[in-house]
């Protein structure tokens, strides 16, 4: 299940406090590789690293990346951390945190006591490359909505990984990030959805929350197995906690597949059939054409008659993103290119924002 191969760290190509990307020679050749220094300690070149090696070896979406599971010239490494929840339990590579919810933590109490989020408005989305369109769509309505990001452990569970994420909390587009169930990383940690959610409003203090999964969603090409069938039990969970759900639709009209043209079959999945609960799901401005097939998908599989369609223009979103420099991509295309999917999460950000 694992491919391992040992090699030696050539240079260090970029790093962080928590992470370093490196350059490695392995097999003959060299390759780039992710090193957690949380969780394998420091590497600094000259150094002989062990490297599951699977998924390049397979031409799997991690971007053509090894990882470095352990550091042969640093024998030992140690935890000073506070909390005792383990994360990626029963695995050689659990790692301990302090979670929200424990006694230790300073919002134990007020996470215990927090029953409800009381109409905090939740944008709830699938792929990674929503969030900076929805974070732009807050941004564009206002600048001072204090907005918490909520990663779940539907794709990567490092929530280091994601230089998107960096860069969103750099800008002060996100104030605190929550990782949940077996994502970790976070500027803080919750135990599950309804614990993490109490977190973004009593710990984070949100004004508005945003959940969805970290880069590299599962889809096997089958009605329900992908990982974003997340979003309708998110959904479920922002109901439960008494909050207000905002839908994120996976739209495209670039993507040759014709499962996911117009409304993906993920979107049609997650919120006409796993979300139990009512949410507004929201559409961008679309031209004529485009709007109907939309709408009609939307009818078919009952979406329409269970949740709240609502319109809004994302052009504001994508028209700040691009002012700011931000680079992102779908599926390997930018916003010109699947100009449409780029509107909707930004729309999403919109009337997310609207809600407050």
């Amino acid at each position: 299940m694992i491919r391992i191969r040992q090699g030696k760290v050539v240079k260090v190509l970029t790093e962080n406090p928590v992470m370093k990307e490196v350059l490695v020679a392995v097999e003959g050749g060299e390759a780039r590789a992710v090193n957690y220094n949380l969780l394998t300690g420091p590497v600094a070149e000259g150094d002989v690293v062990v490297l599951n090696t699977t998924a390049v070896h397979k031409s799997l979406g991690t971007g053509g990346w090894h990882f470095v599971m352990a550091n042969l010239s640093v024998r030992e490494t140690d935890t000073e951390e506070a909390g005792h929840i383990m994360k990626l339990r029963y695995t050689p590579g659990q790692v301990k945190c302090l979670a929200v919810e424990e006694e230790e933590s300073p919002y134990h109490e007020a996470i215990n006591a927090c029953a409800s989020v009381k109409g905090l408005p939740v944008i709830v989305s699938t792929l990674h490359s929503m969030l900076p369109l929805i974070a732009a769509g807050i941004r564009a309505i206002s600048p001072k909505i204090r907005t918490a990001y909520i990663m779940t452990d539907g794709a990567a569970l490092p929530i280091w990984f994601s230089k998107m994420v960096r860069n969103l909390t750099g800008k002060g587009w996100i104030a605190k990030t929550i990782t949940i169930g077996h994502a970790f990383g976070g500027d803080l940690e919750a135990v599950n959805i309804y614990t993490g959610l109490a977190a973004a409003k009593v710990a984070a203090k949100a004004d508005l929350v945003i959940i969805g999964m970290g880069p590299g969603i599962v889809g096997t090409g089958t009605r329900l197995g992908f990982t974003g069938v997340e979003q309708g039990e998110m959904i479920n969970a922002v109901h439960v906690m008494e909050g207000l759900s905002v839908a994120v639709p996976r739209i495209s009209f670039a993507d040759p597949r014709a499962r996911h043209r117009g409304v993906s079959h993920h979107s049609l999945t997650a919120l006409g059939r796993i979300a139990l609960a009512r949410a507004k799901v929201v559409l961008p401005e679309l031209e004529t054409g485009k709007a109907a097939l939309i709408n009609e998908q939307l009818a078919e599989s009952g979406i329409t008659e269970k949740h709240d369609i609502v319109v809004e223009d994302g052009k504001p979103a994508v028209d700040l993103v691009k002012s700011e420099g931000i680079k992102v991509t779908t599926m390997g295309r930018d916003i010109d290119q699947d100009l449409e999917f780029f509107l909707t999460a930004g729309a999403a950000g919109i009337a997310g924002a609207k809600l407050i």
